[in-house]
Parts: structure tokens; sequence; C-alpha cells
């Protein structure tokens, strides 16, 4: 029982592990995105301020006020670009520790029940040593051969007293 209890303990030691490594994994992922959405909301701040800016004459934008603005959304289309590639990795992420979670599932379901099955079939085998345990014991060879010479001896004093008695 002992060894079970060491054996469970062990292995939700490696499972624990094992988990604390994904979930860093993933953490790592999440602080990357929230890190270029944070930057894709300076940019796009910067976006906005680069479309109120009007350095021409009348208060017109020129031809290098559109080419800034426009510069500033290619780096923002390129980030969000980056941003769902690295979402897609945060979602294999996932989908590998939901994967694992069913596998785990699996596993542990199917040795649940072999454990099941063995303490069942243990105890079936306890019950019926406590019956024979509780049952009186036929009487053995040993003690057939015991009666009969404890008779035979009996038999024999019996003779013996009856031939004293005649003489």
């Amino acid at each position: 029982m002992t060894r079970l209890i060491f054996i469970l303990a062990l292995f939700l030691n490696i499972l624990t592990l094992k988990a604390q490594t994904d979930t860093s994994a993933f953490e790592t992922q999440r602080a990357k995105i929230n890190a270029m959405l944070a930057d894709r909301s300076t940019r796009f701040g910067q976006y906005e301020q680069s479309l109120n800016e009007r350095t021409g004459i009348f208060g017109f934008q020129t031809k290098q006020d559109i080419r800034n603005s426009n510069e500033i959304l290619r780096q923002i289309t390129l980030n969000d670009n980056n941003i769902f590639k690295e979402l897609k990795v945060l979602l294999d992420y996932k989908d590998q520790q939901v994967q694992e979670v069913r596998s785990s599932v699996i596993s542990n379901t199917e040795r649940i029940n072999s454990y099941m099955a063995a303490i069942k079939k243990l105890q079936d085998n306890n019950a019926i040593l406590r019956d024979q345990l509780n049952k009186p014991e036929p009487m053995s060879g040993a003690w057939y051969i015991v009666i009969i010479l404890l008779m035979g001896i009996a038999y024999y004093v019996y003779l013996q007293r009856r031939k004293l008695k005649t003489t």
C-alpha cells in the first residue's frame, strides 16, 4: 500500500513539473504577445498623430506627411502579422495542453480502472482466505491415525484388564 502511495506521489510530482514547464512557456508567449500589442497601440497613436500633421501651405498635408503616415501604417500591419504568428504559436501551446490533458485523463482512467480491478481481486482473495480460516478444518489423515492409535491403546488396556481379572 505504501508503494502505491509512493508511486502516485511520484507520478503527480512529475506531472506538476511538466505542467510548470508548459505553463512557463505559455506565459512567456503571452507576455511576448502583450508587448507586441502594446507596441501596436503606441504605433497606432503615432499614426493618428501623423494624420493630424499638416505641414503644407494653407494647412494641407504634404507628400512627406502622407509618406510618414503610410510608413507608420505599414509598420502597424507588419506588427499585426507578427502578432497573428505569435497567436498561432500560443494557440498551438493551448492545443498541446488540451491534448496532454486528454491523454492524461485517458491513461489515468485506465490506470484507476486497473487499480480498482486489482483491489477487487485482492478483496475477493482476502474474503476467501478469511472464510477458510473461519471454517473448522476437516480432520486430516494425521488425526485419523491418532484416533485409531488411541482406540487401539484403549482396546489393548481393556484386554489387559480383562486378562488380569480372569487370572
